[in-house]
């Protein structure tokens, strides 16, 4: 089958390593089965994996990507959810499993004609999502809807800064914020990526460290170092920053001072659970909100998808068509 691979890292010049061709096709354990991808959309963490970021150089070559949707075995459409982990070892949560790990870093990824994954892997597919639009959900948007319905705290009516508008997770924070009923400010260092922050539903769009017109109850922070103090100073008395990432870079002044004068809380938020990934998809069908697609490729022409997030030009989802 044909599927897009790294075949070696490099951190500087990670497309370096991506590769595109036939391999085997995909090994079926007991308890897994097979699914035939009809849309795999492209996240940074691929990006990190040519990097040679949490996947070992003994794995090469490994089959790119964790999300897909598609059609199973019994001719079923599914969405494919990314975490392979045991919610027994997690306290009921696949995400809190130690040993839990994502396609693409243990077992083959997305990025292919067929992928295989545990049974209890498969989600439903709403006929009212496109193939396209599903495949966008396993990470970013899951991500998404944990740390904002999961995570933040926030109550109807409360406020959200989003930071770094354009990237997979702030997107979906500012579309599900919205459609929630959320006051949702973000921020982008572009002011075509502000623009479409306002047309996705953000009330405010500003400039990078902005003043806020007012302190808000949570931020969803994926970028790090670069926001990392804004985000503190935009928060009320008690407020709390969910953090998913960190792109900028992980090792921020902590400004504790702040941190324990104003009672702020930092939580950390990875992915969601496989009936996180239900809801999500439930929510899109009676809210009618759907994920920005920048654009869709053919996955014989992958590379231009990576080149893309990697120059940061985009804003929403890469997808990819086997």
């Amino acid at each position: 089958m044909f599927a897009v691979t790294v075949s070696q890292f490099d951190a500087d010049q990670p497309l370096t390593g991506l590769t595109a061709g036939e391999v085997p096709d995909p090994e079926v354990p007991d308890g897994w089965t097979t699914v035939t991808v009809r849309a795999a959309a492209l996240n940074h963490h691929d990006l990190w994996s040519l990097r040679g970021v949490g996947l070992p150089a003994e794995r090469l070559p490994m089959i790119l990507g964790c999300d897909a949707a598609g059609v199973d075995e019994d001719g079923n459409e599914v969405i494919v959810h990314a975490v392979v982990g045991d919610p027994a070892r997690g306290g009921g949560d696949e995400t809190l499993d130690p040993k839990r790990t994502l396609l693409s870093e243990h077992h083959p990824g997305t990025l292919a004609e067929r992928v295989a994954v545990p049974r209890r892997n498969l989600v439903p597919k709403p006929a009212e999502l496109s193939f396209e639009e599903a495949a966008c959900l396993p990470t970013a948007w899951l991500t998404a809807y944990r740390m904002l319905f999961g995570k933040s705290g926030l109550e109807p009516g409360g406020s959200v800064l989003v930071q770094g508008a354009g990237g997979g997770v702030a997107t979906a924070a500012i579309a599900l914020a919205s459609a929630a009923g959320f006051r949702v400010y973000a921020t982008s260092r572009s002011e075509a990526k502000r623009t479409r922050a306002g047309e996705l539903g953000a009330d405010v769009a500003l400039e990078p460290g902005a003043r806020l017109p007012e302190r808000v109850d949570a931020v969803i922070e994926t970028v790090g170092e670069a926001t990392w103090s804004h985000s503190l100073k935009s928060l009320r008395p008690g407020g709390r920053i969910v953090v998913s990432g960190a792109t900028s870079g992980a090792v921020p002044p902590a400004e504790l001072n702040r941190v324990f004068f104003l009672q702020l809380q930092v939580v950390g938020s990875t992915m969601g659970t496989r009936a996180q990934l239900e809801r999500l998809a439930r929510f899109l069908v009676k809210t009618g909100v759907r994920p920005p697609i920048d654009r869709t490729l053919p996955l014989s022409r992958a590379r231009e998808g990576f080149a893309a997030m990697a120059d940061g030009d985009l804003f929403g989802k890469i997808v990819f068509t086997p």
